[in-house]
């Protein structure tokens, strides 16, 4: 597995790279945009452009391997190796021209994360994880950050496309809100995963958010040192349709599982006296 772990290192990061840097050289002049979807999801021929590049890189390295990407969706073979790709992740910042997206790589054992590969293009940061192996930025090491003070804490939300307004979602959202120093929505999740690893933010509240690019970031916060688990405290590993989840500096799982029970306590009451 050494073996076929080092191979995937390099051609993922090669690809990731050549991926987005497209999306660089092409930023702030789209010239195709549709939507996917009657939830506000778009695409744009970078999106295309980007996602063939890394098909081709995959297929033609592991042509046995089990490939799902964001666009294309599954290549049809069956394998325990399956490789995960969102091309552009951040698609709605890019086409707005804000320059806040990635490119993102995973590769997964038997439903398990074992390599994360994250292009940031604009600020030409490259981040790594495999399991065992730690979390880097450029070579650096990435450790999750132990603060004080939860009332100070920046928390990243992500949600999935399809939750929009959903009641539960947004009170559990606003009570996060005025319960932290500030909440942030990025829409491109492997860039909140990844500051969470390098210990930029203090924790993250996903709220059913499963596609291409998620097991990449969870790969790369537990092997920078924090915790990944469900709404119920237990630790997520494998894979699920609908994920609840939050992320953080193992110090600090009590607090967030306590602020998300009380908020979706709250969002409970709410709902009842409707």
């Amino acid at each position: 597995m050494e073996e076929l772990l080092n191979k995937a290192r390099l051609v993922a990061t090669k690809a990731v790279m050549d991926a987005g840097n497209i999306a660089k050289d092409r930023f702030g002049n789209v010239t195709s945009m549709e939507e996917k979807d009657d939830f506000g999801d778009i695409i744009t021929e970078v999106d295309h452009l980007a996602e063939a590049v890394i098909l081709n890189a995959l297929t033609s390295a592991f042509p046995d391997h089990k490939i799902h990407s964001e666009e294309a969706g599954d290549n049809g073979l069956q394998s325990e190796w399956l490789w995960q790709v969102d091309p552009l992740d951040g698609t709605n910042n890019f086409a707005i021209g804000l320059p806040v997206f990635t490119a993102s790589i995973t590769l997964l054992y038997k439903h398990e994360p074992v390599l994360g590969v994250i292009y940031e293009p604009m600020v030409d940061r490259l981040f790594l994880s495999s399991v065992n192996g730690g979390s880097f930025c450029n070579d650096t090491a990435l450790k999750v950050m132990k603060r004080d003070h939860p009332k100070k804490f920046t928390i990243a939300w992500i949600q999935g496309h399809k939750v929009q307004n959903d009641e539960k979602a947004v009170i559990l959202r606003q009570y996060i809100d005025v319960n932290c120093k500030r909440m942030m929505r990025l829409w491109a999740p492997t860039l909140q995963w990844c500051m969470l690893a390098k210990g930029d933010i203090d924790g993250i509240i996903l709220y059913n958010s499963e596609g291409d690019d998620l097991y990449s970031g969870i790969l790369m916060v537990k092997e920078a040192g924090g915790i990944v688990i469900d709404f119920e405290g237990n630790d997520f590993t494998g894979m699920s349709n609908e994920p609840y989840l939050i992320a953080c500096h193992p110090d600090n799982k009590e607090y967030f599982l306590k602020m998300v029970r009380e908020g979706l306590n709250q969002s409970r009451e709410s709902i009842h006296l409707i």
